[in-house]
């Protein structure tokens, strides 16, 4: 039998095209802070949202094999963008081609099968980025495990943009918040459960609370993948036992590291210290 301790020198991957995966990360530590774990934005290259399918999938396996390369056996796609455009492809052609055992996973999975179970209505509502929303991947997701929940979406496009400028409150903020809110509500007033699907709109959600119908709840997805990721490695021990529990981090970005660990800070709710790193033609 092969000595655990010779092999668990792998870390836990967590990628994003920038800054919102940090917030998916910060639970993911909190719940299970003894790993080791490497995030990577792809700063230079954001946002991902209104690019092609190609286009993600080209610029995500890229980021994901550069985990690989930094010794990474598990990666979390923590961007919904790149779970919906890039993972199935990921997962399907280019895993298999490996011979080392490596795994990807994404953040719509483990959302959609929680969803279903918090509403009483039977209505669900989506906001996201435009393409979170077009790929279709919640409505598809969600009817696999509750397929008599209805599924509202909205796509809210200037929401990354009012996070990444710091623009999280004051009349303009409120103008573009309110003005989804209030369009999801419009089309189904029935919508009892709300997720936040793009990993930035948790930072907005004092003022998106501000305009929700009384009674309806907000769900940010950091907690409830976390809490799936920690049920993977219990139904996987053979990937748990590669994983080193040393407690290490690394930020990396393929942009600016000063500019990064200004934002990043906030997203991560501690200061951090980043690298820069070339993927890609930027």
């Amino acid at each position: 039998m092969t000595n655990s301790k010779e092999i668990a020198q792998g870390k836990i991957g967590i990628f994003d095209s920038g800054y919102g995966g940090l917030t998916v990360m910060r639970s993911i530590v909190d719940a299970l802070p003894q790993y080791d774990y490497l995030y990577l934005g792809d700063n230079a290259r954001a946002p991902y949202g209104n690019r092609s399918f190609d286009t993600v999938y080209h610029y995500t396996l890229e980021c994901v094999n550069w985990l690989f390369d930094q010794g990474c056996d598990l990666v979390i796609l923590a961007c919904n963008t790149a779970s919906a455009k890039a993972l199935r492809q990921i997962q399907q052609v280019d895993l298999p081609k490996r011979n080392d055992h490596k795994r990807v996973l994404g953040v719509i999975r483990p959302t959609t099968e929680q969803l279903g179970h918090m509403t009483a209505s039977g209505v669900v509502g989506v906001l996201g980025t435009e393409g979170t929303v077009r790929s279709g991947s919640y409505p598809i997701e969600l009817a696999k495990f509750f397929p008599e929940v209805v599924v509202e979406q909205e796509a809210c496009p200037m929401w990354v943009y009012l996070v990444e400028h710091n623009q999280r409150k004051g009349e303009g903020t409120d103008y573009f918040v309110k003005q989804h809110v209030d369009r999801i509500f419009q089309r189904n007033p029935r919508i009892d459960t709300l997720l936040l699907a793009c990993t930035h709109y948790p930072l907005l959600t004092e003022t998106i609370e501000k305009f929700l119908p009384e009674g309806v709840k907000l769900v940010s997805q950091g907690g409830l993948v976390a809490e799936r990721l920690a049920d993977y490695l219990g139904r996987h021990p053979e990937m748990e036992a590669r994983l080193r529990r040393a407690g290490f981090r690394s930020f990396n970005t393929t942009d600016d590291p000063q500019t990064f660990e200004k934002q990043a800070s906030v997203f991560f709710g501690e200061p951090i210290v980043a690298s820069h790193v070339e993927i890609g033609q930027h």
